[in-house]
């Protein structure tokens, strides 16, 4: 259980691409569902929805708070709205019409976040969305949701047409390998997937950081160490009873996202523990508290420690096989 799968004869996709095939799939079916986007069908991989189904698609321009108060509209009357917008723009702009007119007005709203985290590469930090876990963790009444892989970003979608509350959905750009294929570990909103078992350490990972984490666990099992790796693709609301069970099971605990070190997973995990109590080695993996450095996201993974090997590496300083 929980080896990476690479089978080359399987065509790995994008998430977001993956989001756009389904979404179009569940529209054709059901005409209440209504895409919303700002100038970012391209991006959103949405030109075949819109060539499809033109009567359910609403292109705003660029312009993230109109594109937020529109969907909340659309909301309101009984269509099943999703707004497609680079991550970066749509928690940062419009935080104020997610806030007010998605959250407080509870208008079940799929907010979602396309090309997140570093995936804009070189455009730099105007484009990377490192802040969105924090700020929308900080709204109330909003699940947010980041998908690792192709079978998750599926399970998302079809979750997300019939979620009637606010969902914050985070894709990236880079082809994801599946985690798995044990038809037997199901996704759930708010549970989190143990993709691999171990009583080490325990890698809770989120995004397109969980391949990089099975990875160093391939590589630390090499080395006498087991790691458990969890997918915890629902940051809010985080899956406490799992994150417990995993301090009671494993000597440590290494969390990695896509997100700055500040308001993302790591801290909710580590709120978590610290007000239970937990007293084992801890450790927050994550872009730090700087402006990043320019590169693809190969590159700025690669810098900052999030590839397998940094990941391994991270694991094996903190000293838990003395």
């Amino acid at each position: 259980m929980g080896a990476v799968v690479e089978n080359t004869a399987i065509s790995y996709k994008p998430n977001q691409d993956v989001f756009s095939a389904t979404l179009l799939a569940l529209a054709e079916a059901d005409r209440n569902i209504v895409v919303v986007t700002s100038d970012s069908r391209g991006s959103g991989k949405l030109v075949g929805y819109g060539q499809k189904l033109p009567k359910q698609i609403v292109e705003i321009g660029i312009a993230e708070q109109n594109l937020v108060g529109v969907a909340a509209g659309l909301a309101s009357a009984g269509k099943k709205a999703f707004a497609v917008s680079p991550a970066c723009f749509l928690t940062a702009r419009a935080l104020e019409q997610i806030k007010n007119d998605v959250c407080y007005s509870d208008n079940p709203v799929r907010l979602i976040g396309i090309s997140a985290g570093v995936s804009y590469g070189a455009l730099g930090t105007t484009h990377h969305s490192l802040h969105d876990f924090a700020v929308m963790r900080a709204i109330n009444n909003i699940t947010i949701i980041a998908p690792a892989d192709n079978f998750e970003t599926t399970e998302a979608v079809k979750l997300a047409v019939k979620h009637n509350k606010p969902l914050y959905l985070r894709f990236g750009k880079k082809a994801m390998p599946l985690l798995t294929e044990d038809a037997s570990i199901g996704f759930e909103f708010g549970k989190g997937r143990v993709i691999k078992k171990g009583n080490d350490v325990a890698i809770i990972a989120n995004g397109e950081t969980v391949y990089p984490a099975l990875q160093a666990a391939e590589k630390l099992a090499q080395q006498g160490i087991k790691a458990t790796v969890v997918s915890m693709h629902t940051i809010k609301p985080l899956d406490a009873e799992l994150v417990l069970q995993l301090a009671k099971d494993t000597g440590a605990i290494l969390t990695v996202e896509e997100h700055m070190v500040n308001g993302g997973l790591g801290e909710a995990c580590a709120s978590l523990l610290l007000q239970h109590g937990y007293n084992k080695p801890f450790k927050i993996m994550g872009i730090p508290d700087e402006y990043t450095v320019t590169g693809s996201q190969v590159e700025i993974f690669a810098h900052y420690g999030l590839s397998a090997d940094g990941i391994a590496e991270a694991v094996i300083n903190m000293g838990i096989m003395k």
